[in-house]
């Protein structure tokens, strides 16, 4: 049998905080909740749970995992993050595709992608 995600775990100093950020930035719900170990339940449906497990040492550094939206409003969608506490880091392109980078409460960098946009 092959190998399956069937969730993704961010380490974080403050599991609630992020775990409130991300259940409204994702439009989901909190499927457990342990105290230090948050599970949010996956917002289609199917696919990989996204969890928070609170450690007590910080990562250094740009962490070497993201996750990649693509929405169909992107300047909207970047709006919305930001009022939630997400803060814009960087906006990139390529031809046919312009993105945001931006970072969770936690300083966790994630990008949101809008396709035929031009910068």
């Amino acid at each position: 049998m092959p190998l399956t995600i069937e969730m993704i775990t961010i380490d974080t100093g403050d599991a609630r905080k992020l775990a409130e950020f991300w259940t409204a930035a994702l439009g989901t719900t909190i499927q457990n909740d342990w105290g230090e170990f948050i599970v949010l339940a996956p917002n289609t449906g199917s696919g990989p749970a996204l969890a928070f497990q609170q450690v007590p040492d910080a990562t250094p550094g740009k962490n070497r995992v993201h996750f990649d939206s693509h929405v169909p409003d992107r300047l909207a969608e970047v709006a919305r993050l930001e009022a939630l506490g997400a803060t814009e880091v960087g906006v990139h392109s390529v031809p046919g595709l312009v993105w945001s980078v931006l970072a969770d409460p936690d300083g966790n960098q994630f990008c949101v992608g809008q396709a035929g946009e031009e910068l």
